[in-house]
């Protein structure tokens, strides 16, 4: 944890080059821009300009000018750039040229709602799973659909062929300063998952970005391709971003899984982006149902068994998904079922998968469907008022 005369001091000291400032438009893909070392100082003053009108979701040309602010708390290296001549990355916040927050940043949306929940004393904290398929590339280096290996769910080597770049992914990850908990192969061919250590929410979504560029950049130099569209192989199981949430009130936290589920409608779109996301839902172990149950994976909401405070697994995210913005939400989600003490529906002990229950509602299934439903949410509009 950085601060501005401690960055600057760190990139003399350590023979630091060149530092990438990283930000993200509106669909959760990262950007950066690459700056010399020595211009931090002015950089931590005044901030980087660029062309708003050129990023996805942000504005048009006849005002465009927006600056980054880099956070100096998030510097990270990066371990596979070269040891002489480093390079570091740090997140940044997007701001007016006069200085005020600029509304569509997603990273500072999702710092106003960690400061929301905090002025109510409730402190969120999130975990992430994250799966991926791993698939090889062609004579050209361009991705193929075949699988890295026909592996099976925590199968172990030869069949598991994706056990050492796991181990490189993990190791780059603690070099960078994040707390991977575990990895294994998933259930499809060549699909992988680690598993991330709770953290603060801005945190969680700052390392699920860092996580995807990792592991794209150590499967790329393994000749491989990482993929983390939510149904690749429109046969095999599809790839969740499986979103873990708890606070330290047991209380709390079921009045939180309940103003997730009561906006769960609308949370779809934000947590389910792309057409491809319907591919994966109500199919091998992703939800189709709004319902909740105690380690039941066929539910949206999943309550593991655990030692200690309760979570809540949101189990119908997935990788396509802005993880800052689906933070936020889910945030100001889980407030409104503690402000207005909701109460959960009764838990759901059968296996949903494959059965039509019509006392249950579905979630949306299409993303047009997802879209009109956002579209129409006051819920939505009051928290992303852009």
């Amino acid at each position: 944890m950085y601060s501005v005369s401690e960055v600057l001091e760190y990139l003399e000291e350590e023979d630091v080059k060149f530092v990438r400032l990283a930000f993200f438009d509106l669909n959760g893909v990262q950007k950066n821009i690459s700056v010399l070392a020595s211009q931090m100082e002015r950089v931590f003053r005044d901030g980087v300009s660029f062309d708003a009108s050129a990023v996805y979701g942000f504005e048009t040309p006849e005002k465009s000018d927006l600056f980054l602010h880099p956070d100096p708390t998030t510097l990270s290296v990066l371990p596979w750039r070269p040891n002489t001549g480093k390079v570091v990355r740090m997140f940044c916040n997007i701001r007016y040229p006069d200085g005020r927050p600029y509304e569509k940043d997603c990273r500072t949306l999702l710092q106003n709602a960690v400061k929301e929940a905090k002025n109510q004393g409730i402190e969120f904290m999130f975990g992430t799973e994250i799966e991926f398929y791993l698939f090889k590339l062609d004579e050209k280096g361009e991705p193929t659909k075949i699988p890295f290996d026909n592996a099976g769910y925590m199968d172990i080597a030869p069949e598991d062929k994706g056990e050492n770049i796991r181990r490189e992914i993990c190791f780059t990850l603690e070099q960078m300063g994040m707390q991977p908990e575990a990895s294994h192969h998933e259930e499809g061919p060549g699909q992988n998952e680690i598993d991330f250590h709770y953290s603060d929410a801005v945190t969680a979504a700052d390392n699920a970005a860092t996580f995807k560029w990792i592991v794209r950049t150590r499967a790329a130099q393994n000749g491989l391709y990482a993929d983390f569209s939510p149904k690749p192989l429109i046969d095999k199981a599809g790839s969740g971003f499986h979103i873990n949430i708890s606070c330290a009130d047991p209380e709390n936290t079921k009045m939180a899984m309940a103003g997730i589920i009561k906006h769960a409608p609308e949370l779809t779109y934000y947590l389910n982006c792309t057409e491809n996301s319907y591919d994966r839902l109500g199919e091998h172990k992703a939800p189709h149902y709004i319902a909740w149950g105690h380690e039941n994976r066929s539910t949206f909401i999943r309550v593991p068994a655990t030692k200690g405070s309760p979570r809540i697994e949101i189990r119908s995210a997935d990788c396509g998904c802005n993880s800052y913005l689906a933070f936020t939400l889910l945030i100001y989600a889980a407030l409104d079922g503690i402000k207005n003490q909701l109460v959960p529906p009764a838990a759901v002990t059968e296996n949903l998968f494959g059965k039509e229950n019509p006392s249950l509602e579905k979630l949306p299934d299409t993303l047009d469907c997802a879209k009109k439903i956002a579209e129409a949410s006051d819920f939505i509009k009051k928290v992303l008022s852009f």
